[in-house]
C-alpha cells in the first residue's frame, strides 16, 4: 500500500480500530461527563453519550455491565464512566463501551441513592408488614462478611461468648469494591441453599458513602428481599443508613449489635432459669401447704371423725325402704290373688261342667263325635252321643 493508492472507507475505519484498541491509555479509561441522549434499549443495552463544555462521547454499555450498575442512569447524570474505547465499523465512529459507571461525586451519589430508595420504596420493599421476627434461639447463623475485616472477628466473639450452643456458617463474602454487590448477591444465594440456617447477618465495618455503596446496591436489596432466611443487617457504624439496612429484616447499627441481637445472652439465660427454678418451687411449696391446710380440717369434720354416724344414718334409710317395698309387694300381691280368685270364679261359672249341672246336654254324632247344633244335622234312626253332667250315653233319633 502507498499513498498514492486509494483506501477503501472499511480499510482506513479499520485502521483506525486497530490503533486505538493498541493504545495502553484507552484501553480501560475512566471519563468524567454528563449524561445525555440515554436510551435504554428493550435487549437490556443501553446506549448514552457523555459530553463536557467542548466535546461528546458516544458510549455504549451492553447489558451484562448494564445489570451490574447498581443504579438507573438518566439523562443530565454526571457520571464518571471506565471502560475501553472501541471503533463501531458500521457507523465509522469510536464510542466508549462502558464495563462500569459510577455518579461523579457526593452529591451525585446521594441524589442517586434517593432515587433508588423512592423505587424500590414503590415496590414495597420496606414495607414494615413483610419483616419476620428473629428466632430466639437460633441453632444455626449463618455470617456473610469479609474473612479478613475486623466485623467477622467482632460478631464471632460476641455470639461465642453469648450463646456458645449455636453453629457459625462463614459465607467469605466481598463487602467494598465493584465486584462487591455481585458477591453479596452470590453469599445470600448460597446462605439460602445452605439447609438449617435460622437467620443471616450480613454485615461490614464502617466507612466512607463509597466505602459503603455496594449495600446500595438495587441487586443485593433484591436478594435480601428475596432471602427466605431472615437478615440482619450490620453495615458501618450507627449514624451510616443504606438500603440494604431498609430491606433487611431488622437492622442492627453495627455487627457487634447484630450479633447481641440475634445471641441470646448465656448469663441472662442462666439467671432465668434460676429464677423460674426458685418460683417453681415456691408455687409447689405453697400448694403443699395449702393441701395440708385443707386435708387438716376436711379431717377434723365431725362425720369423718365417727364415721359411723354417717353410715348409721344412711343404713337407717334403706332399711326404712326395704320395708316400704316389702309392705307394697305384699299389698300387691293380695291385689293380684283376689283378681285371679274373680277370675277364676267367672270361668268355673261359665265353663262347660257348670253348665251341664244347670240340665243342659252336649250331643254329638255318634260316628265321628262332631258336635251337633242343629235339628237339621241328624237323620231319624242315627245313633247320637248325648253327654249330661255325670257321663255321656247313646240314644236313636226318630
Amino acid at each position: 500500500m502507498t499513498p498514492d493508492t486509494p483506501l477503501t472507507v472499511r480499510e482506513i475505519t479499520a485502521h483506525i480500530k486497530l490503533l486505538l484498541e493498541h493504545s495502553e491509555l484507552l484501553r480501560d479509561v475512566e471519563v468524567r461527563g454528563e449524561i445525555s441522549n440515554f436510551t435504554a434499549h428493550s435487549s437490556g443495552h443501553l446506549y448514552f453519550s457523555l459530553k463536557d463544555e467542548s466535546a461528546t462521547l458516544s458510549c455504549v454499555c451492553f447489558r451484562s455491565s448494564a445489570a451490574r450498575l447498581g443504579f438507573v442512569p438518566e439523562a443530565g447524570q454526571r457520571v464518571i464512566a471506565g471502560g475501553e474505547i472501541t471503533v463501531y465499523e458500521k457507523g465509522g465512529r469510536y464510542q466508549l463501551l462502558v464495563r462500569r459507571l459510577r455518579p461523579d461525586g457526593l452529591g451525585a451519589l446521594a441524589e442517586a441513592l434517593e432515587k433508588l430508595k423512592a423505587k424500590l420504596s414503590e415496590e414495597g420493599l420496606f414495607d414494615p408488614s413483610r419483616k419476620r421476627p428473629l428466632p430466639r434461639f437460633p441453632s444455626a447463623i449463618g455470617l456473610l462478611t469479609s474473612t479478613t475485616g475486623a466485623a467477622i472477628r467482632d460478631m464471632v466473639t460476641v455470639i461465642s461468648r453469648r450463646y456458645p450452643l449455636a453453629k457459625l456458617v462463614i459465607f467469605p463474602t466481598t463487602v467494598q469494591g465493584e465486584e462487591a454487590p455481585e458477591s453479596i448477591v452470590a453469599s445470600l444465594r448460597r446462605a439460602n441453599a445452605t439447609p438449617g440456617l435460622d437467620v443471616l447477618l450480613l454485615g461490614r465495618g464502617g466507612g466512607s458513602i463509597e466505602d459503603l455503596w455496594a449495600f446500595n446496591d438495587e441487586r443485593v436489596a433484591r436478594a435480601i428481599f428475596a432471602s427466605r432466611v431472615p437478615v440482619v443487617s450490620a453495615v458501618g457504624h450507627e449514624t451510616d443508613t443504606t438500603i440494604a439496612d431498609l430491606v433487611a429484616d431488622v437492622r442492627a447499627p453495627t455487627p457487634s449489635a447484630a450479633a447481641e441481637i440475634v445471641a441470646p445472652d448465656r448469663q441472662e439465660l442462666i439467671a432465668g432459669l434460676r429464677g423460674l427454678h426458685q418460683r417453681l418451687a415456691l408455687a409447689l411449696k405453697r400448694r403443699a401447704e395449702t393441701a395440708q391446710h385443707r386435708l387438716a380440717a376436711v379431717g377434723s369434720r365431725p362425720a369423718l371423725r365417727q364415721p359411723e354416724r354417717l353410715t348409721a344414718e344412711y343404713a337407717f334409710r334403706v332399711d326404712e325402704a326395704l320395708q316400704h317395698i316389702t309392705a307394697e309387694m305384699q299389698l300387691h300381691t293380695q291385689r293380684c290373688a283376689a283378681r285371679m280368685d274373680a277370675v277364676t270364679g267367672k270361668l268355673s261359672a261359665l265353663g262347660p261342667p257348670a253348665v251341664l249341672a244347670r240340665g243342659y246336654s252336649i250331643c254329638r254324632h255318634a260316628e265321628d263325635h262332631s258336635l251337633i247344633t242343629s235339628t237339621t244335622q241328624v237323620r231319624p234312626g242315627e245313633a247320637v252321643e248325648i253327654t249330661v253332667t255325670d257321663g255321656p250315653f247313646l240314644a236313636e233319633t226318630k
